[in-house]
């Protein structure tokens, strides 16, 4: 049985949790910032297909105490690196530490490097590496003095789905976007309409989850690559995804004042061939209207970071909130956004709150409906 981990922003640990516990694997454990679990070599391929809301899946290789150089030396060159890294792999060493008495992470980073250098070359015989073949990127981190170490078997994050070609300012990572959907229970029956779409992550995301679509169909990872795994398990797994997909009926849709916005949301939704499913249309958020009788908001509006955009920002969220009031009470509204006064000039107190990250940003995710 390998160990993975899971790394994912802070506040979806128990949504990563939950996906990794419906994929079977077994003791989960959900820590901030990351979840660990163990699984066999084919639920590496299963891991990064599947997952919507984790950041990457590392395969640990060794854990161990170091409050020192040296335990870190010898404990990173126990580990049968040879295993995994061939003879002519590149691998890269990158890290974080937290709270341990090894606080610099470059000199972390060299003595890891060091001594898988010194392991691999008494195993091959080589007086160098060459590091000329594929990347095996080694991830570790340092936590209490706790050392875990392994190898990054997704390569770019989990968020790069394989479908945003190109986007717009500030755009909202993909994971965070599925995390939102899933944080307001859409399940597909519901209309979904995200008004400040931008690049249509959070609509692209909600067709996705309606299909029961696996999120890493449409891309490769670093591990696909590994000699040490037998390909099968990637179609393998891939198969198994695609047979639990639904096929339906759905209302998800989209809207923002630019129009270039729209015209990339609408080719993003074809590259994540969810285009059928999806509408997108030049429309104005502070006069957003819907005739159902229910429904659910799920949108990232303008947080404006600057003084002079957050006064903009402001007069934005008090008209957004007017054309909210409008609404049926059976609608669900669920806004992310780091402005401290966003409750106050949307016009309502949220009936639950939920602390998010946007990449390095504080925000809340502010919620409002019945039932909440």
């Amino acid at each position: 049985m390998l160990t993975f981990a899971i790394p994912c922003l802070l506040g979806l640990e128990s949504l990563v949790g939950n996906e990794i516990k419906k994929l079977g694997l077994s003791d989960v454990a959900v820590e901030n910032g990351r979840i660990l679990c163990r699984g066999t070599e084919a639920d590496i391929a299963r891991l990064n297909i599947n997952l919507r809301c984790g950041a990457r899946v590392i395969v640990v290789l060794g854990s161990f105490r170091a409050t020192d150089f040296e335990a870190l030396f010898q404990g990173t060159k126990a580990i049968a690196w040879e295993n995994w890294i061939p003879r002519d792999g590149e691998f890269p060493v990158t890290g974080y530490s937290i709270n341990s008495t090894l606080h610099s992470v470059p000199a972390c980073q060299s003595i890891v490097k060091k001594a898988i250098v010194e392991r691999l070359g008494q195993k091959y015989g080589l007086a160098q590496l060459p590091e000329t073949g594929r990347r095996c990127q080694i991830r570790f981190s340092i936590m209490k003095d706790e050392v875990m170490i392994g190898l990054d078997s997704s390569g770019e994050g989990l968020y790069k789905r394989g479908y945003r070609a190109v986007g717009v300012a500030a755009p909202l990572r993909e994971t965070l976007a599925a995390a939102m959907v899933q944080l307001s229970h859409y399940n597909g029956r519901d209309p979904l309409c995200d008004p400040f779409c931008g690049s249509g992550t959070i609509a692209i995301e909600a067709a996705l989850i309606a299909k029961n679509r696996a999120p890493g169909l449409n891309r490769s990872f670093a591990s696909q690559h590994w000699d040490m795994l037998d390909k099968r398990i990637w179609l393998d797994a891939a198969d198994e995804a695609m047979d639990k997909e639904f096929n339906g009926r759905y209302e998800i849709w989209g809207g923002d004042i630019d129009p270039q916005a729209v015209e990339i949301a609408r080719h993003n939704a074809e590259l994540a061939e969810v285009n059928d499913i999806v509408k997108f249309e030049v429309d104005d958020a502070t006069r957003f209207h819907w005739g159902g009788m229910y429904g659910r908001i799920v949108t990232n509006p303008p947080y404006g970071e600057r003084l002079l955009e957050q006064k903009e920002a402001e007069e934005l969220y008090r008209a957004f909130g007017k054309a909210m009031d409008k609404l049926p009470d059976t609608w669900r509204i669920y806004v992310l956004s780091s402005h401290t006064e966003f409750e106050r000039c949307f016009g309502r107190i949220a009936d639950k709150k939920r602390k998010l990250y946007n990449g390095m940003l504080k925000c809340d995710l502010f919620m409002y409906g019945k039932k909440l």
